[in-house]
């Protein structure tokens, strides 16, 4: 139903065009938002067209909002002004360009539109295109001028806010027209890191030959970092292949964010137990002994047997130590406590079990026990951290939580050392336990020759060449007893 020019209500009140709600929002308002032939007759009846409402949107600008063309041309005829902007600063180019019609946006420009004006976050129009993928209005907006490296408030440029959406064309475009890729967020990223963070590998591959290595390194954080972090494991091989340094750092600043302190990328695929990703980065020439916390830890600490077996192939330090808790003995020993098997896979490997009965009390009294770290503190670095006396492996053995794998524990240690002394709050442990004989037995001389070559010989190789074991030109049966395989004995 369509009202007439001549409406009753119209001839009785014409103030009544203007009348507004409680939002004050007056009938030209409504009807901007589709109405074509309503928002033709309040016009023709005096309908103020630059009227605003609560939040000083005009007809216009809602006109916009909702993409129509003809309402848009309509108003402009009637006077509309073209700059005016809401609360938040957005003018009506600003909707059209996020809507996405360029015949909305050419409208407006030959109206007069303003192509640098800015909302309260300093964004430009045509950064709400680049944002929304609205390649015909980006081209339109280049041809009449607008800037493609303006940047808004928080230092986003269009090309990192195209990346971050995955608009393929529209970064494609900027590219060609050398927008600059090297242009930095107010939190140091660049268009490549978002690209990587929000898993969008096209614009990935556009983006690495146009990036440059050495803002990258000026920015804390590689993209590698996200690319591990995020389990981007295709974009994580795309940026490897492309060389990308496995072994950066995250920046002091970035590495304050995680409670670990950790700084490399292998640490978080570790951590995010990505045995692919990790694999990946070690193959590449990643250390495995590059931060705060060795990764290996993490891996032993979880029981995660595949990921430790891979961490210590590839030379992680098994004699490792955690800087949350002094102690005189490797860490990992007193992590892996809870599996034996990995427990084993570090013995083989060179950690040295010596340690754990070094303890200077001997048979004398030992002092009370030196407080353990809560599990859940283990890996947490605080600056406020007090300093304690270093910890003995016989304390920690000793301690509620780990008394139930005493006995087996120190067996397996026994077969790693030679001469040893058991220390009087280990004996104190051990007597009260059903296997305190055979590993008393064992702890006392004399230790089988055999025993004691193994142990010369594996000694004499040391740690870092103890995984290359196998490539010795000797007999098998050998090689499998230097490697403490269970099964074989050099006497059977």
């Amino acid at each position: 139903m369509y009202l007439s020019l001549n409406s009753p209500l119209t001839l009785a009140d014409p103030s009544s065009v203007n009348r507004c709600t409680l939002r004050n929002e007056t009938a030209l308002m409504l009807a901007a938002r589709g109405n074509v032939s309503c928002v033709e007759f309040l016009l023709k009846h005096g309908a103020s067209v630059n009227v605003v409402n609560k939040a000083k949107e005009t007809p216009l600008f809602i006109a916009c909002e909702h993409g129509n063309a003809d309402i848009v041309e309509l108003l402009l005829r009637y006077g509309a002004q073209v700059n005016l902007t809401c609360n938040q600063g957005t003018s009506a180019l600003h909707e059209a360009c996020r809507y996405g019609n360029p015949r909305l946006c050419e409208m407006l420009l030959d109206a007069g539109a303003d192509l640098k004006t800015k909302n309260i976050y300093n964004i430009q129009p045509i950064f709400t295109a680049a944002q929304h993928g609205n390649l015909e209005v980006l081209q339109l907006l280049v041809q009449r001028g607008a800037d493609i490296n303006a940047q808004a408030g928080d230092g986003a440029s269009l090309l990192y806010e195209a990346c971050k959406n995955g608009h393929v064309a529209a970064v494609q475009f900027l590219l060609d027209l050398k927008a600059d890729a090297n242009r930095v967020t107010g939190s140091g990223l660049l268009p490549l890191h978002v690209a990587v963070k929000n898993n969008h590998k096209r614009i990935v591959s556009l983006l690495i030959p146009v990036t440059s290595r050495v803002r990258v390194r000026t920015c804390g954080i590689s993209p590698l970092h996200i690319a591990a972090e995020r389990n981007r494991d295709q974009i994580m091989e795309l940026l490897i292949e492309s060389g990308f340094d496995v072994n950066a750092k995250l920046s002091s600043e970035h590495s304050k964010m995680y409670e670990d302190r950790r700084r490399t990328a292998l640490y978080f695929s570790v951590s995010n137990g990505n045995l692919e990703a990790a694999e990946m980065l070690l193959q590449a020439g990643a250390s495995p002994n590059l931060d705060t916390f060795n990764p290996l830890l993490i891996a032993v600490r979880l029981g995660w047997m595949d990921m430790a077996e891979l961490l210590v192939g590839y030379g992680a330090d098994v004699n490792t130590r955690m800087p949350t808790q002094s102690s005189t003995f490797p860490s990992a020993i007193l992590l892996g406590m809870e599996s034996l098997s990995i427990l084993k896979l570090l013995l083989d490997h060179g950690c040295n079990a010596q340690l754990c009965f070094d303890c200077p009390y001997g048979l004398k009294p030992h002092p009370a026990n030196v407080p353990l770290r809560r599990p859940i503190d283990e890996l947490r670095v605080s600056e406020h951290l007090v300093p304690q006396r270093s910890i003995q492996y016989c304390e920690a053995i000793s301690s509620t939580s780990y008394s139930r794998l005493f006995g087996p524990v120190i067996s397996m240690l026994l077969d790693y050392v030679g001469h040893v002394k058991l220390c009087s709050r280990m004996i104190e442990v051990l007597e009260s336990r059903s296997d305190w004989i055979p590993i008393r037995l064992k702890a006392q001389p004399p230790h089988p020759l055999m025993q004691l070559c193994r142990l010369k010989i594996r000694h004499l190789l040391g740690v870092q060449r103890l995984n290359l074991l196998h490539t010795l030109p000797l007999p098998v049966r050998l090689l499998r007893f230097l490697c403490y395989d269970v099964q074989c004995s050099l006497t059977c």
